[in-house]
């Protein structure tokens, strides 16, 4: 064998070799042209798609037409979640794409994973934690109604014969049963607010999109929030690099949930020396509008940072515990981020991706 056939020999190796891990690999894997026509594709692929061959993404329309729309119009680098209902099924397909060129031949690569099985067990576990703070808030009001119910229940009947109220009543059975019921609607008055404050957290308005500078912004916020912010002596701080971006959001959404971080830094900064609180916007290395609100606070536990996102979950002693997850939600409706950061003792930042 001379060296021409030796070195043809070790790429026809190699190709096979590369072939094997791409027809055995778990993610579905289809490789493509921009008309559709598809050069290969593999058993995952098959086997998540219940198909034995597949000439074109377009013979794919049976099973979704959005999956097609989406793999013949996705961009190098893009990453996307596709819903597909397939009969009684349903698939939540994450799609990932890649662009190269063979022969002058530019071809799509699109990755492709089931990721229904994680989501459902991501929102298992999501609803059984707000369950347990559900459970945890309701019983904190019918535990002591339901005592107290009963207990009144027993001294009426002991203040009672033959259905006519006694006529040596003293002043201090009166008082026992007045206290009785305002615990009862107080913590009834709680229980109230607590569902009501629920139904907000489920009712928040569609976003009205605008464009609008974070500078703009920044200044409107401290304008609403001057007088607070001096009075707690705060060293107050923004920075916009560079001061003309923009973003197309709802402002006063945003504005909300930008209000909403404050006050938990100067719920923070209680007690501290220097106190400051610095609002930053710049561009990620993503290019995504990026905001930032710091502190040099008390911090977050690394055990509660955990939790801050989950509804009702609250450290404060007057705390509803809906403002972080209501920010989340919002954030979300705008295809956005946010996420929190804590060195206890040191510093606390929340940031805003869009």
């Amino acid at each position: 064998m001379n060296d021409f056939q030796k070195v043809r020999s070790e790429k026809e190796e190699h190709f096979h070799y590369l072939q094997s891990i791409v027809q055995n690999i778990d993610v579905a894997i289809i490789a493509y042209r921009k008309d559709g026509t598809v050069e290969m594709i593999n058993k995952a692929a098959k086997v998540l798609f219940q198909i034995h061959s597949l000439k074109n993404i377009n013979g794919l329309a049976q099973l979704s037409n959005e999956l097609v729309n989406t793999l013949l119009n996705i961009s190098p680098g893009e990453n996307t979640l596709v819903k597909v209902h397939d009969q009684d099924d349903i698939l939540q397909l994450a799609i990932n794409s890649t662009e190269f060129k063979v022969k002058d031949k530019l071809i799509i690569l699109a990755t492709i994973n089931n990721i229904q099985s994680v989501l459902e067990e991501q929102e298992t576990e999501a609803w059984q934690k707000l369950i347990r703070v559900l459970t945890h808030e309701i019983m904190n009001s019918i535990t002591p109604i339901a005592s107290l119910s009963s207990t009144l229940d027993i001294m009426l009947k002991g203040i009672t014969d033959g259905g006519k109220i006694r006529e040596n009543l003293d002043v201090e059975t009166v008082m026992e049963i007045q206290q009785a019921l305002q615990t009862i609607n107080k913590r009834s008055t709680g229980l109230l607010h607590f569902v009501n404050t629920y139904r907000n957290l489920t009712r928040i308005p569609k976003p009205n999109f605008r464009i609008f500078r974070i500078k703009d912004l920044f200044n409107n916020i401290y304008l609403l929030m001057e007088e607070e912010i001096l009075n707690h002596r705060i060293n107050y701080i923004t920075h916009v690099d560079p001061e003309s971006i923009e973003v197309s959001a709802d402002e006063q959404l945003i504005e909300q949930v930008i209000i909403n971080l404050i006050r938990n830094s100067m719920h923070a900064l209680e007690n501290r020396n220097e106190p400051t609180i610095e609002l930053k916007a710049y561009y990620n290395k993503r290019g995504r509008v990026t905001i930032q609100v710091f502190d040099n606070g008390h911090g977050i536990l690394p055990e509660v940072l955990d939790k801050i996102f989950i509804p009702f979950f609250t450290t404060k002693q007057s705390g509803s515990g809906i403002g972080l997850s209501l920010s989340r939600q919002i954030l979300r409706l705008h295809n956005g981020t946010i996420a929190a950061h804590s060195v206890p003792e040191q510093e606390t930042v929340f940031t805003l991706t869009f």
